[in-house]
């Protein structure tokens, strides 16, 4: 039986801290370039609605941020958060190349702020779109992120969570957790180098962290209605919604 994985507010912001200049590259290399189409999906499931804002948490170097607010064609403000420094700075370059060729008149505004998820730093009811992509597992307390998400979310706005799963066919299962287990930690290591062992940290903390239905039942125990996931990609990934009650 493996051990509790170490996911203490340290440990995660020195890992990322730590891999933020190999981690655009490592994301796209390791998921052989899947992820494009797992925020492509995203933001196509649960698309802008109105004017209301949105937010993405846990924003890393920002890529579901930026494609919500290109999704809105530059005309909804969107805001990314992340608690690792080095990773905004990284978010701030990709959002200071997306102003440069913005073809809009008056761009609504795309910023990255620093914050925890388990304490947001806004009014509730503000946003009417709040994502997280790949990074609700690497929240401490899983609970009190979504609880901070929902908070934060106008009433019969969308929480949507986008989040590494397990796949349901036996043989692709085994399959995967062979090179999530042996071969992506070895060359996450070499790639980017860390003193958080972040590549074996990834298999360990998506292997225990819920998924699938169970992870439907806390978002609705937390109080999303109308929860649904879609596993993409033959369960690689999976993507979760729900809307706050209005």
């Amino acid at each position: 039986m493996s051990s509790t994985v170490d996911k203490s507010e340290q440990r995660v912001r020195e890992m990322f801290g730590e891999i933020s200049p190999r981690y655009d590259f490592l994301n796209h290399f390791l998921s052989g370039g899947t992820d494009y189409y797992w925020r492509w999906r995203t933001v196509r499931t649960v698309a802008p609605e109105g004017d209301e804002p949105i937010l993405d948490v846990c924003t890393g170097t920002g890529d579901l941020a930026i494609s919500y607010w290109n999704k809105s064609q530059q005309t909804t403000e969107v805001v990314g958060t992340d608690f690792t420094h080095n990773m905004l700075h990284l978010a701030n370059g990709k959002k200071a190349k997306q102003l440069q060729k913005s073809s809009a008149a008056e761009p609504a505004a795309l910023q990255f702020l620093e914050a925890d998820t388990q304490e947001l730093p806004f009014e509730s009811n503000q946003f009417q779109i709040v994502s997280v992509a790949f990074g609700l597992r690497n929240v401490t307390d899983t609970k009190r992120g979504l609880n901070e998400m929902i908070r934060v979310c106008i009433p019969g706005g969308r929480v949507a969570v986008l989040e590494f799963s397990l796949p349901k066919n036996r043989i692709l299962k085994a399959l995967y957790l062979f090179y999530f287990k042996n071969i992506l930690p070895k060359i996450g290591q070499l790639l980017a180098r860390n003193k958080q062992s972040a590549y074996n940290y990834l298999p360990e903390s998506v292997h225990q962290f819920p998924y699938g239905q169970q992870l439907a039942d806390i978002m609705e125990s937390c109080g999303l209605e109308q929860v649904k996931w879609k596993q993409l990609t033959f369960g690689i990934a999976t993507l979760y919604y729900g809307r706050k009650p209005k």
